[in-house]
């Protein structure tokens, strides 16, 4: 039993380090791309206009059409530039956000895994019959294998910033997947919860502050719409905080988790 208590402490120290928090900060990487390319834009127009209403047609040669193209060759520059900033950010953003998803589900899994071994061990040296609840867990955590499948952050960040519309399909995914991963990993801490205190376990599982809410995807692509791309940048934010408060209660109830299994 100390074994498995000493590979189920490293497992969530593992865990707890791995499930890195984002700041909400990340959505300016979002919306610089976005400032940049409007500053770039206004500036480029107005120089532009500028220069048209000084050329005289009337005159055999004018200065002003050397400067107009000089005007139009820095123009497709900083466009060239703002487009090539808009990719990185967008790269970036959408691989961070997709890899945390694929590691916190990785070391979900491993320690299901892990607690189901601790109850059978605990289940073993007190003599008590668990067979029937332990199958009842591992068939869970079997579940969120089948339903928790790998998505690779980088083909997904490299899709998103090229292709129309796949980064509405990554959001989609992100929003869905945490909610259903919550859901089904509640079912599996009561179970768990239950099981313990009838081996003589005193562990209470701790209240979800925020629990995550079923977000619509529709309505959120009709926000989207309707103010022409600003709603994103809520839904950047929510993608950031959302899986944040998810991470922040895995550390409280496995920190109660390990305490009360080590009185046992």
């Amino acid at each position: 039993m100390i074994t498995i208590l000493e590979k189920l402490r490293k497992d969530i120290k593992f865990q707890i380090k791995t499930d890195r928090q984002m700041s909400t900060f990340w959505v300016l990487v979002f919306l610089l791309p976005i400032i940049i390319g409007i500053l770039a834009s206004a500036y480029s127009l107005v120089s532009l206009i500028d220069i048209i209403s000084s050329i005289d047609l009337t005159a055999p040669y004018n200065t002003s059409y050397d400067s107009f193209a000089t005007e139009l060759m820095t123009t497709l520059i900083a466009f060239g530039l703002t487009y090539l900033v808009n990719v990185t950010a967008s790269i970036v953003l959408t691989y961070l956000l997709v890899n945390r998803r694929f590691t916190h589900f990785k070391r979900q899994n491993i320690l299901s895994e892990d607690i189901i071994v601790a109850i059978d061990s605990l289940a073993q040296t007190k003599e008590s019959e668990v067979e029937v609840s332990l199958w009842s867990l591992e068939s869970a955590a079997r579940e969120s294998n089948a339903e928790e499948i790998n998505k690779s952050a980088i083909l997904w960040a490299i899709l998103s910033a090229f292709i129309p519309f796949i980064q509405l399909y990554v959001y989609y995914f992100l929003i869905n997947d945490y909610y259903r991963h919550e859901f089904r990993e509640d079912k599996f801490l009561k179970d768990t919860s239950r099981e313990l205190n009838k081996l003589g376990v005193n562990f209470s599982l701790p209240q979800r502050k925020e629990p995550i809410p079923n977000r619509s995807f529709v309505l959120y692509l009709i926000l989207t719409i309707i103010t022409m791309g600003l709603f994103s940048v809520y839904w950047i934010y929510i993608l950031i905080k959302d899986p944040n408060g998810h991470f922040s209660y895995h550390i409280k109830f496995e920190n109660q988790l390990i305490t009360a299994l080590e009185h046992a």
